[in-house]
């Protein structure tokens, strides 16, 4: 048997040199890259201010002035609401007492009591006004420090005539109020603005 050289032929050569020219390369692999898109770092989002996030505040200086005065005052007087109250007794009777010409039945001084010694003090003398069948009483609380008196300079601002103003609240609410059925404030020969007419409803 004879023995095979190492090697190609010249025909086998030949061969392989056509198949190396109809042979098309293979194009490398393309490695993955991110798009512009997602390389670019994302946009941060609006923060949305929580409902109930207090309000912003404008920044102050110290010395500046105020942009509106505060008062500790109430916005619309005691006298005035009580002068377009409606009228719930008869009206000639009204005129009468507003005028003066109805003459009290009774009276209490609470000027120079505190709180706590008016209240149950005003309690005591409608109930027993009323159990007496009185109609018109008079109400004295004063009219609270003059005006030159009343500056008050301490973080929490007195308000002027404390009895004054909580009387009428006092008359309203239980266990006077279902006696009381009119309060108005006095005429100047009763006291003028330092008083209350009250004017109870009669004994069942």
């Amino acid at each position: 048997m004879a023995r095979r050289k190492k090697g190609l032929s010249s025909e086998d050569r030949d061969l392989w040199d056509r198949v190396k020219r109809t042979a098309k390369p293979l194009a490398p692999p393309k490695l993955h890259t991110p798009s512009s898109e997602a390389r670019s770092p994302p946009q941060a989002r609006p923060e949305r201010t929580p409902p109930d996030a207090p309000a912003s505040i404008d920044p102050f200086r110290i010395g500046q002035a105020a942009t509106a005065p505060s008062s500790p005052q109430p916005r619309h007087d005691l006298s005035d609401r009580l002068a377009q109250a409606p009228i719930r007794m008869k009206q000639t009777a009204h005129r009468r007492m507003i005028r003066g010409k109805l003459k009290p039945e009774a009276r209490i001084d609470l000027h120079g009591m505190t709180l706590s010694e008016a209240h149950p003090a005003l309690v005591d003398f409608v109930i027993g006004a009323h159990a007496r069948g009185q109609r018109l009483l008079l109400v004295i609380t004063g009219k609270g420090r003059s005006a030159a008196a009343q500056e008050d300079y301490g973080p929490i601002p007195i308000r002027r005539g404390v009895l004054k103003q909580q009387v009428p609240g006092w008359l309203t609410a239980p266990p006077l109020g279902p006696l009381v059925l009119e309060i108005r404030e006095a005429h100047q020969r009763h006291g003028g603005g330092g008083a209350y007419y009250v004017y109870l409803r009669r004994p069942r």
